[in-house]
């Protein structure tokens, strides 16, 4: 949906554990304001809204303290979104292309179709070893998921006027032009978001619940802490420095790099299992390149051990064009995928 030109949108990110929300004005312009929010436990889990209530409340107070502008859109990540490419006939008109893709869609889609939220993205005409075809991503979302997600925000006194997968929005909020063939993007936060591209386009997406939320609810329990208190922990301790040069309670510490070193673990072997997913596809491009963002770029050698372990060189995204000030002290990773939902194309 579009934006008329100097009208304000704020991208909204809900996560396991946090809302994340970017003001800009117009498609993508510089971060005007931005703010986020914690949330309790089991009030989003694992991308999708189980406490609508809690939510609508933290959203208005999060808009009000902020003035954020009312006018959203949402971001969705979660385990039950589907995201496929199809080839359909050479087809050019926009209604044929809509018509076929549902005629197409439940033999891609494993969910009955009256349950489910459909949109798709025509790519083009392209070559294949049949001739020509419309190339087409397809998204399908279950419609219970979305209703949560809408009947949150509607409740805390916003306008939705787009709901979009946060993959897409974290592609256009840290793409830069380049000569790679592919190019793998990571969100570590409330849960781990992957996707790959080849240029603007998302040819893979996958959402693993794991994330920096689970391993500070594991140091939690693990050391009796608050949920904040383990958040500052993790960042603390980080996974550069050799523990016993770590100020703090010892035995904090050395729990606090034992979580962030499984969890690292257990976010490569994730990384590394899609990335060999996505090359056993047919003409899939090569991935030469990583980029990390989100909450785990605060974390100091997160990003270094993670481009070990996966095996490709990797860079740290974060939001860059905002006006003076208006970041507020957060870290521009964990803003990356509010602000992408702020920018509806970007030119490849």
């Amino acid at each position: 949906m579009g934006t008329a030109a100097g009208k304000t949108v704020t991208g909204l990110d809900i996560e396991p554990g946090y809302v994340a929300a970017v003001e800009s004005r117009g498609n993508g312009g510089a971060v005007e304001r931005a703010a986020t929010a914690e949330l309790a436990p089991g009030v989003v889990r694992e991308g999708e809204v189980a406490d609508v209530e809690t939510l609508a409340a933290v959203l208005r107070k999060l808009f009000a303290d902020h003035k954020l502008g009312r006018r959203v859109r949402l971001g969705v990540a979660n385990q039950r979104i589907v995201m496929r490419t199809i080839d359909l006939p050479p087809l050019t008109d926009a209604k044929e292309i809509a018509s076929a893709v549902r005629f197409q869609a439940p033999e891609h889609i494993p969910m009955p179709l009256e349950q489910a939220v459909l949109e798709h993205h025509s790519l083009g005409l392209v070559q294949t070893d049949d001739g020509p075809r419309t190339r087409v991503v397809l998204v399908a979302a279950r419609r219970d998921m979305i209703d949560g997600l809408l009947a949150a925000t509607r409740s805390a006194g916003l306008r939705p006027e787009g709901i979009d997968l946060s993959a897409f929005a974290m592609i256009r909020a840290l793409y830069r032009p380049s000569n790679v063939g592919a190019t793998l993007y990571v969100s570590v936060g409330g849960m781990t978001n992957l996707a790959v591209a080849v240029g603007t386009t998302c040819v893979f997406t996958r959402v693993v619940a794991h994330g920096t939320e689970a391993m500070a609810a594991e140091l939690a329990e693990r050391r009796g802490l608050t949920l904040d208190h383990a958040r500052g922990w993790l960042t603390h301790v980080g996974m550069l420095m050799p523990t016993d040069d770590v100020d703090g309670d010892t035995e904090i510490v050395v729990e606090a790099r034992a979580v962030l070193s499984e969890g690292l673990h257990r976010i490569s072997d994730e990384v590394r299992n899609s990335l060999d997913f996505h090359r056993a596809q047919a003409g899939a491009a090569e991935v030469e390149r990583a980029i990390l963002t989100g909450p785990a770029v605060s974390i100091a050698g997160f990003s270094d051990q993670l481009a070990e372990q996966i095996g490709l060189p990797l860079e740290c995204g974060v939001v860059t064009e905002a006006r003076p000030g208006a970041l507020g002290g957060i870290d521009a990773g964990r803003l990356v995928v509010a602000a992408g939902l702020t920018v509806q194309e970007v030119v490849a």
